[in-house]
């Protein structure tokens, strides 16, 4: 097998074993192995950016205040777009804890 079909794999296999704790503190650890501070933070800004859209923010007051490029703001303005968008399900589980 490729490099290019075992990433799904292992990939499904993270979110498998995520899905399956509820201990927060252990997922939160987990990344901090798994990243870098970097990829972390990209990571983090990749979730607020949707959440700033879902909140009505504007790309461009997005690409300030996070200093991301309004090519990857649109990339996620469009995937919120998309029928049955898994940033809007997981928005509405968001809504749900809060």
């Amino acid at each position: 097998m490729d490099e290019e079909n075992r990433y799904p794999d292992s990939i499904m296999e993270i979110c498998q074993l995520l899905a399956k704790t509820d201990d927060s503190q252990l997922i939160f650890d987990f990344f901090e192995c798994l990243f870098t501070r970097a990829e972390l933070r990209d990571f983090s800004n990749r979730w607020n950016l949707v959440k700033e859209l879902d909140a009505g923010t504007t790309q461009r007051e997005i690409a300030r205040k996070y200093g991301m490029s309004l090519c990857n703001i649109t990339r996620g303005s469009k995937e919120m777009k998309k029928a049955d968008s898994a940033f809007v399900r997981m928005l509405e589980k968001l809504k749900e804890t809060h």
